[in-house]
């Protein structure tokens, strides 16, 4: 598909959800990555529109492909941008010299009395991560809230120690349960609280987001809105916090998430490659189906993708359970020299991004059928080109062309095919016998042809063709011009190619046409012709065939249907019958000796003696034959 349709396809399937759009180049370079609440909007918005800064565009000037990810949020967008951002650096995204990252709450849970701070970075040190958050001002806010709910130590402590401290002014004013005095509490204790900040990160937080709404209210109703406006601050701060974020992992894994798309004999299978936590990147593959699940699919894919891969993610996600899923297992863990884990999530984290890569999978294959829609609507070059060659109004989408076969002044037939979009339709086709003209003059025949045929479309609610072609030169054309007017019919192109010289002739023109004969249009009308002349060469071939080995046997006495079979059934042909010897004729099955003698003296006898001999060349007219 030509690389402007491709991008106008993908222009007007773009979704309403969220997520990121990455511009390519006619090289394909990525050389802008954005993210947007509405993929759709904003996307159409650099096409739909002068932009005042020279910079977009210039980048709208060069963008010649496009591909989108989809993402469950735009919080979600925001984070991805960023990763992919730092992973490809377009030319026109800004370059961010200190390469910040979104901050994370980072948990110790490795330590005895776990400590909470914020971190710019993960790192694979038995902590636990949330977020990246796309807000460090909320999040701090967030992270106060959680110190005066839960008595966190603040401390850089390591605890337990041999040596001996005493509280500081937290354990005072209820910041800390005092865990580097001893009998103040216990790691159980803490661990329990521990366990509650955890369910309140991770979003669990509905107890106490009840809690702060009602002293909210009750501030409200006392009249006293200052207080209550800072409480409205803290529940939006929370918000922030424990909004999921999807697109990162928190245990660092190198994770690859697979979903399937199907519809009809179509799927695309989606998948998100995540790297170190984060999600980088994704692909996607179409596969013909033949009535197979989605289970299908993903068994015949996972060792199909992964036996050349150089890479391996050690865990994957796959959307069903598969057969074989403990031998491809161990296949892939065995190429990749580590155990490879392949998964079914059914809730949580992981469901979510299985949930993530069905919604781009989705995209792709709608996106898919759009192209294939397209690709079928869109004429071949060669169709444009003959518009163009030929000066006509209208794209030649559907092709008739016509041709006459005659030897001497019988058996005259002609021929009528059709074309669309260059293809041959051969439904369409058309074969007639002259019915009007006697003698060898090809024009009348013609004009009778394309006459019949034109009446034949009419009487049976049929279309027009864009184009007639007629095989021949300026007589042939005059005469086919004829039979369009005679029926009054308006606004019907044709031409006419003659033989010799491959001369292309309008009506109304004199001279023929300068089309080089080598062109993609001046092909396709020799091909067209040369099917037509085909078409009728072969039908008066069979005409003449069919009356040489038909009226000869009828002809002779006693000869009927089931005898005239078994003869050409022993020797083939007229002609073979006609050269055999009268014990050949004797011997043939179901032919009696005064048969067979009858057969011998009718081709050897004088042809004045034959009173019957004339029947062999009379023929009977015929009206159109479909084929």
């Amino acid at each position: 598909m030509d690389s402007n349709i491709k991008l106008e396809v993908k222009l007007s399937n773009l979704p309403e959800s969220s997520g990121c759009y990455l511009f390519k180049n006619d090289e394909g370079q990525i050389i802008y990555i954005g993210k947007a609440r509405s993929l759709k909007k904003r996307v159409r918005s650099y096409f739909q529109k002068t932009h005042s800064d020279p910079k977009t565009e210039q980048l709208v000037s060069l963008i010649a492909d496009l591909d989108i990810l989809v993402t469950n949020s735009e919080i979600d967008a925001l984070i991805l941008e960023s990763n992919l951002v730092k992973e490809h650096r377009p030319k026109y995204n800004i370059n961010l010299k200190d390469d910040k990252h979104f901050p994370y709450i980072k948990l110790t849970v490795n330590e005895l009395y776990p400590r909470l701070f914020v971190v710019r970075r993960m790192a694979d040190d038995g902590a636990r991560y949330f977020g990246p958050y796309t807000s460090a001002g909320a999040m701090r806010k967030t992270l106060a809230v959680i110190r005066r709910i839960f008595p966190i130590r603040s401390c850089s402590l390591d605890l337990p120690s041999k040596r001996k401290h005493h509280v500081c002014l937290d354990y005072f004013i209820g910041r800390c349960p005092g865990c580097c005095e001893e009998g103040k509490t216990t790691p159980e204790a803490y661990r329990t609280m521990i366990d509650e900040v955890i369910m309140f990160l991770s979003g669990k937080s509905k107890e106490i987001v009840k809690r702060l709404t009602e002293r909210m209210e009750r501030e409200s109703e006392e009249l006293k809105y200052e207080a209550a406006a800072k409480i409205r601050d803290q529940l939006r701060a929370i918000d922030s916090v424990v909004q999921r974020q999807r697109v990162v992992s928190y245990d660092m894994l190198d994770r690859d998430v697979i979903a399937v798309a199907e519809e009809g004999t179509d799927a695309c299978v989606g998948l998100l490659q995540i790297r170190e936590g984060a999600l980088l990147g994704q692909e996607h593959f179409i596969v013909a189906t033949a009535g197979e699940n989605a289970a299908e699919i993903v068994r015949n894919f996972l060792p199909r993708y992964y036996k050349t891969s150089i890479i391996y993610s050690k865990e994957i996600l796959i959307p069903v359970e598969i057969e074989d899923r403990e031998l491809i297992e161990t296949f892939l863990s065995e190429k990749a020299g580590q155990r490879i884990y392949i998964k079914v999530p059914q809730k949580g984290e992981k469901a979510e991004l299985i949930d993530m890569a069905f919604k781009n999978a989705k995209h792709n294959l709608d996106l898919f059928l759009a192209q294939k829609s397209a690709s079928k609507k869109r004429a071949p070059h060669a169709i444009y080109s003959l518009q163009r060659d030929l000066y006509l109004r209208t794209m030649p989408r559907t092709i008739a062309a016509f041709d006459i076969s005659n030897l001497g002044k019988e058996l005259a037939v002609g021929s009528a095919v059709y074309f669309a979009d260059g293809q041959p339709r051969k439904s369409e086709y058309r074969r007639m016998r002259i019915r009007t003209v006697e003698g060898q003059d090809d024009f009348s025949m013609m004009k009778e042809i394309v006459g019949r045929y034109l009446n034949h479309l009419a009487e049976n609610q049929k279309d027009y063709p864009d184009l007639l072609l007629i095989d021949g030169g300026k007589g042939q054309l005059s005469a086919a011009l004829g039979a369009v007017r005679e029926l009054n019919i308006e606004s019907l192109q044709m031409a006419s190619l003659a033989k010799r010289f491959e001369e292309v002739y309008l009506p109304g023109h004199p001279e023929p046409l300068s089309i080089p004969r080598t062109s993609s249009s001046s092909r396709l009308l020799q091909r067209i012709r040369d099917e037509a002349h085909r078409f009728a060469v072969n039908y008066h071939r069979n005409l003449r065939s069919k009356r040489l080995e038909e009226s000869a046997l009828d002809n002779i006495p006693g000869i009927g249907k089931k005898r005239k079979l078994d003869l050409l059934a022993a020797f083939g042909s007229v002609e073979r019958i006609k050269s055999a010897a009268l014990e050949e004729l004797s011997a043939t099955p179901n032919i009696r000796p005064s048969i067979a003698k009858a057969v011998y003296d009718y081709f050897h006898m004088p042809a004045e003696n034959n009173s019957q001999a004339g029947g062999i060349d009379q023929l009977q007219d015929e009206q159109m034959i479909d084929e």
